[in-house]
């Protein structure tokens, strides 16, 4: 239940509408449903601003089911993140509502169309770091955010950066994708006036280390207003972006 919701049934209970049982027992599942395997998290969207995600790696598809379905009675646009074909075929044949996106390996539960704020833009390095691009982009659209994409815009070519740089001045927040040495988000960070989200890939040779030069690259930036997530976090770079983009709504 997010806050909008919780206002409606507040709202129906002031004005007659509905019963104080029948508030109850809408409300009986917060702040957390306990399925035995896990205690779901019924309340955050009214602390965070956007329902619990699922995060599908180490658990079997009939657990990602059970707990997608329970917040599913709660919440539109449930995401279930690094989901396998297999979760996705379990959640099909449960006749839940959902949106399988292969390449950013993310289910989208009850989707529903949201009121977009202003343009999180998603820029990767390489065609190898788009799919932890694509669980930024759809995740921050998920999130109610406008998502503009340049994909392909390493260093290794700066001119098809600049050639994106109208996206990138209109952008409230940029996310910033690059395995490799990492070097991108400094780059960019150094062309625009706006938050940089920097995201680490486990993309590229022995050195690379899984992405841990990229990451210690990213952390070493010389360029201001770039912050950093874990690698191959493109859902943690979308939430961040979020709020910022939405906290900016707000404000104006």
């Amino acid at each position: 239940m997010d806050r909008e919701k919780l206002r409606a049934l507040l709202q129906q209970v002031a004005g007659g509408a509905t019963s104080v049982e029948d508030a109850l027992r809408r409300l009986r599942e917060l702040p957390y449903a306990d399925i035995h395997f896990a205690k779901v998290d019924t309340h955050r969207a009214l602390r965070n601003g956007a329902p619990e995600a699922v995060f599908c790696q180490g658990k079997t598809p009939e657990q990602v089911l059970a707990i997608v379905a329970r917040l599913a009675e709660h919440h539109a646009n449930v995401l279930a993140t690094r989901a396998a074909p297999e979760v996705a075929q379990a959640i099909a044949a449960a006749g839940l509502p959902h949106r399988y996106d292969a390449e950013a390996r993310i289910v989208v539960v009850r989707p529903e169309a949201t009121a977009e704020v202003g343009l999180i833009a998603v820029v990767s390095a390489g065609t190898a770091d788009v799919p932890v691009a694509e669980e930024a982009a759809v995740t921050a659209e998920a999130l109610g955010n406008r998502v503009g994409r340049a994909y392909d815009c390493g260093v290794a070519g700066l001119h098809r950066l600049l050639d994106q740089h109208h996206l990138l001045t209109e952008a409230h927040v940029i996310i910033v994708v690059a395995g490799m040495e990492g070097a991108l988000p400094s780059v960019v960070g150094g062309l625009v006036d706006r938050p940089v989200i920097a995201v680490p890939t486990s993309i590229g040779y022995g050195t690379s280390f899984g992405g841990v030069t990229a990451l210690l690259a990213m952390l070493n930036s010389c360029a201001s207003g770039v912050s950093v997530v874990n690698i191959d976090n493109g859902y943690g770079a979308a939430c961040q972006a979020s709020l910022i983009n939405h906290l900016i709504a707000k404000i104006r």
